[in-house]
């Protein structure tokens, strides 16, 4: 087995790039942490750095390994303070699409703090695919995610219901706005659900867009969208939030393509931080899997508006 102790010394070598930085954070002599760097490795079968002058970085191995130790040595943390009666500690990385972390989470984040300070949130934004992967590998603690995805080996949970609208450039007719789409849509890179979902209604009516601009924000998608660069599908809540929002025309979508919910996804069990997440956005999780095309077993009581 391996022991939090080793893990702690394992962290802390990668975190200071070296042996001597790391024994002296941890108040040991470095022939301790280079002989517990070496048993690790021995238990491990495997060499967790590399030698580069006189420094070290990970090897493939060590960055596997280091998902898990923060995990690891997180829940520790968390579980001497749940079983103490305290609440969550420490980091809690969390992701998000970024609709969703410009909109809807700045609130839900603000009442978090308030409630533990002690934890300190690190947030990233990411397409729903990117997202799913990096829960399912550690690297994120749970995500907000958007239909459709699948996701059977998580824990999901509705939070936000979002409509979504199609945008185009003023001016335009419904079926010029259409073949508007059918020309160029401005849209995230791929693994983004919301352009899923317009390439899929696309595909319904037959036809599929002939060219597809990415860009990285929402703000570029409107801004894009007004100059007559194309089409893009987006939540009514962000695009009330941009600037550009008077500089585009708004047409809606069939209910199937229009109704949207936005998910917390994560992996069990769950952790104190991701319980008091789920405390302050009023969801009560059921242990089951998580599938983006499933049955819910809850919903967030917040608005959607």
């Amino acid at each position: 087995m391996l022991d939090l102790d080793s893990l702690e010394i394992f962290r802390a070598v990668v975190a200071e790039g070296g042996v001597l930085r790391a024994a002296a954070r941890l108040n040991r002599v470095p022939s301790n942490v280079t002989t517990r760097i070496r048993h690790l490795e021995q238990r491990l079968g495997v060499a967790l750095f590399r030698r580069q002058g006189r420094g070290l970085s990970l090897s493939a191995e060590g960055e596997k390994l280091l998902s898990y130790a923060e995990r690891l040595l997180s829940l520790s943390d968390e579980a001497v303070l749940a079983v103490g009666g305290s609440g969550p500690l420490g980091r809690f990385r969390l992701g998000s699409l970024e609709s969703t972390a410009g909109v809807r989470l700045p609130s839900i984040l603000a009442e978090y703090h308030a409630l533990h300070p002690e934890v300190s949130i690190e947030l990233s934004t990411a397409p729903t695919a990117a997202l799913i992967q990096r829960v399912l590998k550690f690297e994120i603690d749970a995500a907000f995610v958007s239909e459709p995805f699948a996701a059977s080996e998580l824990e999901s949970i509705a939070c936000f219901d979002e409509e979504l609208i199609l945008i185009a450039p003023s001016g335009l007719s419904e079926a010029e706005a259409q073949r508007a789409a059918e020309r160029t849509v401005v849209a995230f890179a791929q693994g983004c659900s919301y352009r899923r979902r317009l390439e899929e209604w696309l595909a319904g009516a037959g036809t599929v867009p002939a060219r597809v601009l990415e860009v990285g924000s929402y703000h570029a998608v409107a801004a894009c969208v007004a100059a007559g660069a194309g089409a893009a599908l987006m939540p009514v809540s962000v695009l009330d939030s941009l600037p550009a929002r008077d500089q585009v025309s708004r047409w809606t979508l069939p209910p199937e393509i229009a109704a949207n919910r936005t998910h917390l996804v994560w992996k069990a069990p769950s952790t104190p931080s991701i319980e008091a997440l789920l405390r302050v956005l009023g969801v009560t999780a059921t242990p089951g899997s998580g599938s983006g095309s499933a049955p819910f077993r809850a919903r967030a009581t917040r608005s959607s508006g």
